[in-house]
């Protein structure tokens, strides 16, 4: 699969052009069913015309100049309506300014082709949505398989070679765990890092925003590019003088599919191998967190309520996909000393984290499982409630303590479904963890053995 920065060499070299990226992109993308909720003609095709005389004239705006990308559902693009995945805002006003983001890539040049799919309002791990359908992957399988969420539309748009990159939303694992399903780099940004301005929000307090793609090297120039900068400052770290803390409590968890399990432990005994200081450990931290989301409740939850409240209970609130508005009304019942609590502790975990991590990268795998089949999830909401909650699990914890993490994937299981090991770091400390990830990549690519579990 053709990569970002590989196209940026095919577009320097002439052996294409903007306006041929853009063409097979947009039919790309009107073919495949379910990835997108709008695709953005008019607005491509005349950009790409636009660059591509740039490129003639030898005055590009960047190496990017002209490259079609995918933004999901939840970010303003002047020109097309901002749905955020629900038939509640079908007819939601025509956006007139594109969001920070989407305006700095755009300084670049660089081409938003459509808005894609989601779960409802982002609230849902596994990427379904009645509404406007779902996504599913292109691989070979007996059983349609769900998508990750709640970016399932832009991992689906990378998957699928749509577009060699596109934007997602983390709330709760929203980039991490799509990532995961579908076999690609995901990475979540420390909340920060962007500008949320013109971003349908979800939990204003961990929302956060990043990239999907198929390498580390693309999500560093495309994280880049979304702050509105034409080189990625962020080199390769020295692998041998980089540390690794596998947390104990979740490899020795029951419900991790020996897959997983075992493609992590391959993963990291290979950069042992190489160099890299690897220690296996419980970060009594992690505990901590996954006992105050289980005993307490979820901070993004009571954030989401609070946004979505009227809506879940107004006269529209009948037609919202039924598992979003039964999760959305369970949050409604805890309380505000609940939520003083999980704040007061947050604070406090955060501060305990950076101390046991002592600067080392947490490792933990993005997901329990591969991605499980779809149809039983849509036919009961009781397994899809209980299979949602295991899927956002392990990624909630970096969600809570604001952690930025990378999905890497780790390898696939006995029928091809892909895994996935999560790299993480504490708050701020975005620049570190992606030159890491750098260095894994290119001592991952540099082996012949692929695991398979």
């Amino acid at each position: 699969m053709i990569t970002m920065l590989e196209t940026a060499k095919r577009l320097k070299q002439g052996l294409t052009t903007p306006d041929e990226l853009i063409e097979a992109a947009l039919a790309a993308a009107r073919a495949s069913e379910h990835v997108f909720i709008s695709v953005i003609d008019q607005r491509a095709i005349s950009e790409a015309k636009a660059s591509t005389e740039r490129w003639r004239q030898g005055a590009t705006l960047s190496p990017f100049d002209g490259i079609p990308y995918a933004a999901k559902d939840l970010l303003d693009v002047a020109g097309s309506r901002t749905t955020a995945g629900s038939i509640t805002r079908i007819d939601a006003p025509i956006v007139l300014e594109d969001a920070v983001v989407i305006g700095a890539l755009a300084s670049l040049g660089m081409i938003p082709i459509g808005k894609t799919n989601l779960t409802e309002f982002a609230y849902s791990g596994l990427g379904l949505n009645p509404h406007f359908g779902t996504p599913t992957a292109d691989i070979q399988v007996d059983d349609a398989r769900v998508p990750g969420g709640s970016s399932s539309g832009s991992a689906i748009a990378v998957q699928r070679g749509i577009v060699t990159s596109a934007i997602g939303t983390d709330t709760a694992g929203s980039i991490r765990i799509p990532a995961a399903f579908n076999g690609l780099v995901g990475y979540r940004a420390s909340t920060g890092r962007y500008s949320m301005a013109g971003v349908h929000p979800l939990a204003i307090t961990l929302d956060s925003l990043g990239p999907f793609a198929h390498t580390v090297a693309d999500c560093v120039a495309f994280d880049a590019a979304m702050r509105g900068l034409k080189e990625a400052a962020i080199q390769s770290a020295n692998l041998t003088g980089l540390r690794f803390v596998v947390d104990d409590g979740v490899m020795s968890d029951p419900a991790l599919q020996p897959a997983v399990r075992q493609n992590l432990q391959s993963m990291m005994s290979l950069l042992r191998v190489i160099g890299a200081h690897v220690e296996r450990r419980p970060v009594a931290a992690v505990t901590r967190t996954r006992e105050l989301i289980a005993r307490t409740g979820w901070l993004g939850a009571i954030e989401a309520w609070r946004l979505l409240g009227e809506v879940v209970e107004g006269p529209l609130g009948s037609r919202m996909d039924r598992r979003v508005r039964a999760r959305l009304r369970s949050a409604k019942l805890i309380d505000t000393e609940a939520e003083a609590r999980i704040r007061s502790l947050r604070l406090e975990l955060m501060s305990a984290m950076e101390h046991e991590l002592e600067g080392a990268i947490l490792v933990m795998p993005t997901v329990k499982h591969v991605a499980p089949p779809m149809a039983p999830l849509e036919n009961d909401d009781e397994l899809f409630a209980a299979v949602n909650l295991e899927t956002l699990s392990l990624t909630m914890i970096g969600s809570l303590l604001d952690m930025p993490g990378v999905a890497i994937p780790s390898g696939k299981d006995s029928v091809g479904l892909a895994t996935s090991t999560l790299f993480s770091t504490t708050r701020g400390r975005d620049d570190k963890l992606l030159s890491a990830c750098l260095a894994i990549e290119a001592a991952l690519s540099g082996s012949e053995r692929q695991p398979t579990a």
